[in-house]
């Protein structure tokens, strides 16, 4: 049974190590007392990939028809910046930016738009490794997910 004064909280970092290079990602979810936490990465990748990653993983590894508010947290200002003003422009104008040119890793930005359909989504920033003890996680599990790095 939900609780209607609970609110998942999501947090999402990604790392890469050189740019691109191998990168990975990460997010624990936390609702009440229960923590789920998931992590990934890939071979050859970029920093702003995996930011976006963790934010997309997270969110799919809900239920089906999850209504609940969601609370997510990320350092990066481009996730954020893009899924909460950017991407409204972008779909107007075909998945452009400003200067006609397309947007860059539209295959994420498409796949997080479809996944954020129906949730409500409080997407909040946080300064990176500033010692916010969600971040600092997100940051641990992305690490763990850098190939090569287990």
């Amino acid at each position: 049974m939900t609780h209607p004064t609970r609110k998942l909280v999501i947090y999402t970092d990604g790392a890469c190590s050189g740019n691109p290079g191998p990168g990975g990602w990460g997010a624990p979810l936390l609702y009440g007392a229960r923590e789920k936490e998931l992590y990934g990465g890939q071979a050859d990748t970029t920093n702003n990939r995996m930011e976006m990653l963790a934010a997309i993983k997270a969110l799919e590894s809900l239920q089906p028809g999850y209504a609940g508010d969601i609370e997510l947290w990320t350092d990066s200002k481009y996730l954020k910046d893009g899924i909460t003003k950017w991407i409204h422009g972008w779909k107007k104008r075909g998945w452009k930016k400003a200067d006609k040119k397309p947007v860059l890793n539209m295959d994420l930005w498409k796949r997080l738009d479809a996944v954020v359909q129906g949730k409500t989504i409080d997407w909040c920033w946080v300064k990176g490794h500033a010692g916010d003890p969600g971040n600092e996680r997100a940051d641990e599990l992305a690490n763990k997910g850098v190939p090569g790095r287990e």
